[in-house]
């Protein structure tokens, strides 16, 4: 037997174990928490917010798995009355978490104050349980009196840069004010809206995944 041959066998043993003793691939974790916009709401099964970036971040060759934590209606205090226990139902934290909360609070004119203080204790439980979190924000419609609208729209910026946390400005991008994108009651995205803000949030979610 050539030294050669035994050097190759060595090698290829070697490689083996290296193989075998692996650890499996990580595999990402999001959870999207939010209000109807990540519930997929008046949407058949499958085509809502979490299965459609789960899809999209599958074709980029990036094997997560989007959790939907909508739940229609849901304004800030609701999120902030049920983000620890739905945190404590999951076997291991997410990888990353998109925040996505303020849409009811803007549209029932729910004082800013409030919505902020609800929006800053839900990232305090982030922050003390160390999971990532991209912010997901939310701007008032200019039809609404111009000092509600100074006060909501300053909210997700100021709290972005307290926290240190990426933001990604405006969930419903591409999507508000296009009737051709939006189901017919004017306000909840269609799957053409749906797919538009994935395609449009996915490289800030690849990026907080990254990071």
């Amino acid at each position: 037997m050539s030294i050669r041959f035994l050097s190759h066998l060595v090698a290829l043993l070697t490689l083996f174990s290296a193989s075998a003793h692996a650890q499996p691939v990580e595999r990402p974790t999001i959870m999207a928490f939010g209000d109807s916009l990540t519930a997929g709401y008046n949407l058949p099964e499958g085509l809502g917010f979490a299965p459609q970036l789960e899809d999209a971040l599958r074709r980029e060759g990036v094997a997560a798995t989007v959790i939907d934590a909508g739940v229609s209606g849901e304004t800030t205090s609701g999120g902030r009355e049920r983000i620890e226990w739905v945190l404590d139902g999951l076997e291991k934290k997410p990888d990353l978490f998109i925040l996505e909360l303020g849409g009811n609070d803007m549209l029932r004119v729910i004082d800013p104050a409030l919505t902020e203080a609800n929006l800053r204790a839900m990232l305090d439980v982030l922050a003390e349980r160390d999971i990532d979190v991209l912010l997901a924000g939310m701007q008032a419609a200019p039809n609404y009196d111009p000092a509600f609208v100074e006060a909501f729209n300053a909210i997700y910026p100021r709290l972005a840069a307290y926290y240190d946390v990426p933001l990604y400005p405006l969930f419903v991008d591409g999507v508000a004010g296009e009737p051709d994108k939006l189901l017919p009651d004017g306000i909840h995205p269609n799957f053409e809206g749906i797919k538009v803000m994935v395609t449009r949030i996915l490289p800030s979610v690849r990026q907080s995944l990254e990071n």
